[in-house]
Order: structure tokens, then sequence, then C-alpha cells
């Protein structure tokens, strides 16, 4: 029998599209009350939508960047539910013009304050809690980028990616005595949004070949649905048909 997830609280962050997005149905259809957060309020609305038809879910506006508006957002959750059980940090992005020769300073900055500082800020406002509680389960996903770096993806998201993996790793090394575990997902390719933010965005034939983001959404649930007294460090996820091992990947034109 599929253990069920209900009475426990799951934060998702970038849980209005994408990743995020389809680990939220996932919890939701498991019976867990789902907070999605993301800094689009109309996909907000509309992701929240889609979740309340399967199941118990409401939605924040949060740019994680913010960290006195993550402190606020996971002490708004503390206070209306009294536990976090649950954390996906799925929010993420990439700049356009990401490598050497054309990143600028101001995309490197954003890109490390959402994929990285964010990150943090979000499992340093639900750590307390787990503390208290005994318990908990952090989901962080990282990126196929996080353990190969690629000229494709760029100097920040491959930086911020493989920081990831020592964050997660650091959470486990401190926090498993106080019943805390946290996994690392490394995705290869997968078609959700960001993917139009690549300077040649795939064709949708090259898309359909991808990890899809519902896929990604049961790897989430199958890490949540795992027993407390395991730990799923890290899940490397990628596509059968994988460019980065047939060199079918596009070049970023040079500008």
């Amino acid at each position: 029998m599929t253990p069920s997830l209900k009475g426990q609280i799951a934060w998702i962050t970038g849980g209005g599209s994408g990743i995020g997005l389809a680990g939220a149905i996932e919890l939701a259809k498991a019976g867990a009350h789902v907070v999605i957060s993301g800094r689009n309020a109309a996909t907000n609305v509309t992701a929240l939508a889609s979740l309340q038809a399967l199941g118990s879910a409401e939605a924040l506006l949060l740019d994680v960047a913010d960290k006195d508006a993550v402190k606020a957002a996971a002490q708004h959750i503390l206070d209306r539910h009294g536990r976090i059980d649950i954390l996906v940090t799925s929010a993420g992005t990439n700049a356009t013009q990401r490598n050497f020769n054309v990143v600028s300073p101001e995309a490197w900055d954003d890109v490390v304050a959402i994929n990285l500082s964010g990150l943090f800020y979000c499992v340093h406002a639900v750590l307390p809690a787990m503390r208290q509680q005994q318990s908990g389960l952090i989901i962080n996903v990282s990126s196929w980028a996080g353990l190969y770096a690629s000229k494709l993806t760029g100097p920040a998201y491959n930086a911020t990616k493989r920081a990831v993996l020592a964050l997660t790793e650091s959470i486990n090394m401190e926090e498993c005595t106080n019943g805390i575990r946290a996994t690392s997902l490394l995705p290869g390719e997968v078609a959700t949004p960001i993917l139009d933010k690549r300077p040649v965005p795939p064709s949708v034939e090259q898309r359909e070949r991808m990890v899809q983001a519902e896929d990604m959404g049961q790897a989430i649930l199958f890490v949540a649905q795992m027993p407390a007294r395991t730990c799923i460090n890290e899940l490397i996820i990628s596509p059968t048909f994988n460019r980065f091992y047939t060199g079918g990947l596009e070049t970023p034109p040079k500008r």
C-alpha cells in the first residue's frame, strides 16, 4: 500500500510551474496540504486552481531572493498549520546571455540570489521548526549541471547547482541527529519553461524526448514517501535519449 502523506504540510518554492508544480500536484494527490510560492501572481493563481481540484492547497506570492520575505512566509505557514514537514526548493533561474563572453555581473547576481541564496534562506527558515518536530524532509532541486558542468548551462548555473549539492550534504551532516533528511534532485534536460531562456530554445520535438515535469513530480513523491529512517542523499534523473551523451546539444551562439 502506498504511504499517505495525509496531515503533512509541504511548502514548494517555484510551485507555480514546471518541476515545482508537478511535485505539488503529486504531494497533494498523496494527501499533503501543499503551499506553493512563486513571484508571478498570475501563475500562482492558475496553479492553485489546478491543485485545489486535487486536494488541499494554498499559494503565497514570494521572491525567494528576499530573505525577509522568506522568513515571513515560513512563519505564516507555521502560524496557520503549526508545522512544516516537507520543503521542496524548486525556484530557479538562469541567464539567457550566460557564458563568460556575454554574461553580466548583474545576471550572475540574479542567478546566485535565486538558485543559491534563495534556497539557503528557505532551508534556514524551516530548520528551527523541523528541529522542534524532530522530523523533516528537504528536497533541493539541483541539476545534471551540478555534477557535470556544461557550456550550455553557463558558469552561474553550473556554480549554483553544484553548490546545492554541498548545501544539501551539510544539512544531512548537521541535522541527521534531529530526524531531518535532505535530498538533492539532479535532473538532466526537463521540458519546463526555463528552457525558453536558453540562447537557442529546444524545439518541440527535442522537448518531447526530454524528462517531463510530471516525471520529476513522481520523483519528488517517491522521495517524500520513503520511510523517515531513510535518506536519499542524491537522485540523478536524465532522459533515456540523453543529448549530453549523444553530442546533440546546441552550442550557444557567440555574441
